[in-house]
């Protein structure tokens, strides 16, 4: 990785390049320290437990949630409504036709996506404001209603959700690309610091810490090389095409395979499960109930508390949801019927196997095992730190989740410089 980014510093353009995406990224940092007016930064700041979505909603967002800042809901709207047009374009003939056009097609799904995010931004933003003024994190300046505070602090998220997907573009435009990916891995990492540093404090407040925290640094090492060794992992499915003869030219003949990667879902699954999982914590949230017993509801409080992080039926709950999301993520992404129907019309078949609907079983039979074992990765690598925090009392800020996005985008940026490096065809230039 280390030899693509020095090879990638010699040429004059990608240089260009890369400075320009370091400038976005630093923007992208100025904005995260803008506050918005009228909120309460302690009062956000007790929000962000350990154990609440908010608090990795904040590892997202670079920490800006829990300052209060005009980049709080980060990329998150842009996030969900690619999500949610990914879905849609499965049940919507006229957006899977779009899917199909080419670039023509992606620049309007992505317009579309834009749009939808703006919207899912004010519905948000205005949930947020709701929840920050339950929770008491809004003060009131005097000679400021209650309405214009709401209207300033709800413009400025949605501005904020604005730039981000903005700078997005520029990164793609001008910049080395992965725009998105980009400035999600920015924030991420900009955490780290904070992680690290808090470790450091629990390794000097207990002696227990003080062994845990360099296992904990052992495990983390280990992670990124199970991350790295899963998401490149592959199974590859043979497929010989047959050779023809057109005019005095012969066509085909040759030997490839079809790729089927074992991550092949990424991050989805884990974000469904989340948002699911969430559910509940949000929805009695609305009527004052946040599992700590301050509204005197028994049950309820106790019904919240079970789907906190700190249970284990979250865990149980939270391991099903991933392997379940992630047959489906991958079941509207892959359909080997498709697949077997155009081996068929380019005279390709997998070697023993009959072309049609016994290639489409072979395909689905082979999709399925390879789905299982993502399934289980994606599920040990979420849940891991919840266990462990269970058994050590000790919180790992950075966990799996957000070593799979940090890994995800490396290794994919690494690729676009390598590509961008060979369509310059210098001779030597990689070697």
């Amino acid at each position: 990785m280390f030899e693509v980014f020095r090879n990638a510093w010699k040429d004059t353009n990608l240089r260009r390049k890369i400075l320009y995406t370091l400038f976005i990224i630093v923007i992208f940092r100025f904005g995260s320290n803008v506050f918005v007016p009228f909120l309460d930064m302690s009062a956000i700041s007790e929000l962000m437990g350990d154990e609440s979505l908010l608090s990795f909603l904040d590892t997202m967002t670079g920490g800006s949630l829990s300052n209060g800042t005009l980049l709080a809901m980060s990329i998150t709207p842009y996030i969900n409504a690619s999500i949610i047009i990914q879905l849609l374009a499965v049940a919507i003939p006229a957006l899977e036709k779009l899917q199909k056009e080419g670039d023509e097609g992606r620049k309007k799904l992505n317009t579309i996506t834009k749009l939808t995010s703006l919207g899912l931004a004010i519905l948000q933003a205005v949930g947020f404001y709701f929840l920050l003024n339950a929770r008491g994190a809004v003060k009131y300046t005097e000679g400021f209603s209650g309405v214009l505070a709401a209207i300033t602090i709800v413009i400025c998220f949605v501005a904020g959700a604005s730039l981000i997907i903005w700078l997005g573009d520029q990164i793609n435009e001008k910049g080395i690309g992965n725009g998105i990916s980009m400035i999600l891995f920015a924030g991420i990492v900009a955490r780290a610091p904070a992680a690290v540093w808090s470790l450091v404090q629990s390794m000097t407040a207990d002696m227990k810490n003080a062994i845990l925290v360099p296992i904990v640094g052992i495990i983390f090492i280990l992670m990124i090389g199970l991350v790295v060794l899963m998401t490149n992992a592959e199974r590859r499915i043979p497929v010989q095409y047959a050779k023809r003869v057109v005019g005095r030219k012969m066509y085909g003949g040759q030997s490839t395979h079809i790729p089927i990667k074992v991550a092949m879902a990424g991050v989805m699954p884990i974000i469904f499960a989340m948002s699911v999982m969430a559910l509940p914590q949000t929805i009695c949230s609305f009527f004052g109930i946040y599992g700590d017993g301050s509204s005197g509801n028994d049950f309820w409080e106790g019904f919240v508390r079970l789907f906190s992080q700190a249970s284990w039926l979250y865990a149980v709950l939270y391991f099903l949801l991933i392997i379940g999301f992630n047959y489906f993520y991958i079941a509207i992404q892959y359909n080997p019927v498709e697949i077997a129907n155009n081996l068929k019309k380019n005279n390709g078949a997998i070697p023993g196997i009959r072309p049609g609907k016994p290639t489409a079983d072979f395909i689905q039979n082979s999709l399925s095992k390879i789905s299982l074992i993502g399934a289980m990765f994606l599920a040990f690598v979420a849940i891991f730190p919840i266990i462990f925090r269970q058994l050590s009392g000790i919180n790992i800020a950075l966990g799996g989740t957000t070593m799979l996005i940090l890994v995800g985008v490396a290794l994919e940026t690494v690729r676009s410089l390598e590509s961008q490096m060979m369509m310059r065809h210098h001779k030597g230039f990689l070697e």
